[in-house]
């Protein structure tokens, strides 16, 4: 079974909401805990508690967790662990890209069976080149685990690389969502490798042929809406996750309040019971 059709399994009873854990040194302290190690794995226990069977996807983002070292890299671990345990689907927000042995390693530690760090998905950069992730993208569909390639990103400072025009004309997070399309086009449904596309963009890259979920960053706090997730993802809507972070992780620290945020804020993204090409 498919990253894809998991998820869209797990949107069909939860909604379509992916939900960060984003501990950084602010929320710590607005939630009360301390900026150590001890207050990130509290955070992290409170987050998990909260998320686990509320949300379809949970993110937790790396570099939160990678500043305060191997002991960190155990709370992520533990983390991972806690939510794999109570059937939740997870993405590592690592936004890893390299090339060849490199990219194969950055592929294990994440994807692969054997790794403490494992998650149901992670997030690549593929500016090195689409190709150059040939090891995570084949890793991912060797074990059904998913990845989430960055395509077209809300931050200013990506918008000129990512809207060059190639000489066929396409722009070059055009180019990124049609070869992962490629990719998934082996599948009767929703494939294993899916694109990140901000949710606050004007002009997004055309989705119809991806074949695969849509991370979608920038929903809440940032100023994007179910409405910008509807004409994004138009067509294919049933497709498209959107990732709220600031606006549930703001409702904290009480993990009741967290469930009840993460729950008001799925029901504007509702699943699908019934998905096609199933496989």
């Amino acid at each position: 079974m498919t990253f894809g059709s998991r998820l869209l399994d797990a949107a069909a009873t939860r909604g379509r909401l992916c939900v960060g854990i984003d501990p950084h040194a602010a929320l710590l302290e607005e939630w009360g805990l301390e900026d150590s190690v001890v207050g990130l794995a509290e955070f992290s226990r409170r987050c998990v508690e909260a998320f686990a069977d509320t949300a379809a996807l949970v993110k937790p983002q790396v570099a939160f967790y990678e500043r305060y070292g191997s002991a960190g890299f155990r709370v992520l671990e533990a983390t991972l662990a806690a939510l794999r345990e109570a059937g939740c689907l997870t993405v590592a927000d690592a936004k890893r890209g390299d090339i060849g042995s490199t990219m194969a390693g950055y592929a294990d530690a994440w994807l692969g069976e054997e790794s403490p760090l494992r998650a149901d998905a992670v997030t690549v950069s593929p500016y090195l080149g689409v190709g150059a992730l040939a090891p995570v993208l084949d890793l991912a569909e060797e074990t059904g685990r998913g990845v989430f390639v960055l395509a077209a990103t809300s931050n200013p400072e990506g918008r000129d690389l990512q809207n060059h025009r190639g000489t066929d004309g396409r722009t070059i997070a055009q180019q990124v969502v049609d070869e992962c399309g490629r990719r998934n086009a082996i599948h009767a449904g929703p494939g294993n490798v899916g694109v990140v596309v901000g949710a606050t963009l004007l002009d997004a890259p055309d989705l119809a042929d991806l074949n695969g979920p849509v991370l979608m960053p920038g929903v809440g706090a940032q100023g994007g809406s179910a409405s910008d997730i509807a004409r994004i993802a138009a067509g294919v809507e049933h497709l498209a996750f959107p990732n709220i972070s600031r606006a549930v992780l703001g409702a904290g620290p009480r993990i009741e309040d967290l469930r009840a945020a993460t729950i008001t804020a799925a029901r504007e993204f509702p699943g699908h019971g019934i998905h096609p090409g199933k496989d």
